[in-house]
């Protein structure tokens, strides 16, 4: 069982429930160092001391805020800790809101809560059944780290899973950062058939259909450079659609993507043909040799 990066409780109303936190996610990585170019050097880094130049240990290291005019305010580990909401043990859950309300603009990190121990876990089942049955998620205060988070905890299955958030002042202005965006589409024709290709394109959400082919191309250039051999992808870059093309190329789309829907449905009909009839040759070879 993995070890938890966290441990605490979550407490609403009058009820505390002990739980650990656990990594729900893992990205896909591949590890580089970094060399000076031409060379098999090594590059390294170091945390140096500015004025002697010299190398200085981690556990000798204190965090400094600058409040201008070169003048730093330090702040020890032990006096963060100090001032901790809660001692950096309590998820206190503020309000319960529907899951449906919430921009997943939001959200930033997805973890597993687990029951701390035995005697606590049917409070762990009792909140993970309530949250499910109203489709609601408890939004909560926590640190860890030295930072603290806003988060939503919600039932996904047998599990209680804690979503940090990002705060509404941490969100951007889309107008302040992309300046003017387009108004609505003026044209009705064209937005049907938007709405006509959206349609012919949707599907159930299968995330194992879904693959990371950048990593697999990037260990496959590692492994060929290694043996010596050159490997090559060439694939042209999109081009924009232009304006005045719009509707032929909305049109073309959905009819390509209707093809592929009925290309996919064609096979599995084909497929209970074949199931169907060799159910019916069995059944005749077992009456044969019946017979015989």
């Amino acid at each position: 069982m993995a070890r938890a990066i966290w441990s605490g409780y979550i407490n609403f109303g009058l009820v505390s429930v002990p739980v650990g936190l656990y990594s729900a996610t893992q990205e896909h990585e591949i590890d580089f160092h970094q060399f000076q170019k031409g060379t098999s050097d090594r590059i390294r880094y170091k945390r140096v001391n500015e004025r002697t130049g010299r190398e200085v240990p981690y556990e000798k290291i204190v965090k400094g805020h600058d409040v201008g005019g070169g003048e730093y305010v330090i702040v020890e580990p032990e006096e963060l800790d100090d001032i901790a909401p809660g001692k950096s043990r309590s998820l206190e859950i503020d309000t319960f809101v529907d899951l449906d309300e919430i921009d997943p603009m939001h959200f930033q990190k997805s973890y597993y809560l687990g029951p701390k121990d035995g005697d606590n876990a049917s409070s762990y089942g009792l909140l993970r059944d309530a949250l499910a049955k109203t489709n609601r998620a408890g939004i909560a205060k926590f640190v860890m780290r030295g930072k603290e988070y806003l988060a939503t905890i919600r039932a996904d299955g047998k599990v209680l899973v804690l979503e940090t958030m990002y705060f509404a002042d941490e969100i951007r202005d889309p107008a302040e950062e992309l300046g003017e965006l387009p108004r609505k589409s003026s044209s009705g024709k064209q937005l049907s058939m938007a709405v006509d290709l959206i349609e012919a394109m949707s599907g159930e959400w299968k995330p194992t259909a879904y693959e990371d082919t950048y990593t697999e191309r990037v260990k496959e250039l590692v492994k060929s450079k290694h043996a010596g051999k050159e490997i090559v992808y060439s694939e042209e870059e999109p081009q924009a659609t232009n304006p005045t093309d719009l509707v032929a190329a909305l049109r073309a789309s959905v009819e390509e993507a209707r093809k592929k829907r009925t290309a996919k449905k064609t096979p599995t009909k084909k497929t209970a043909a074949k199931k169907t009839t060799a159910k019916k040759t069995a059944k005749k070879s077992a009456a044969k040799k019946k017979a015989a």
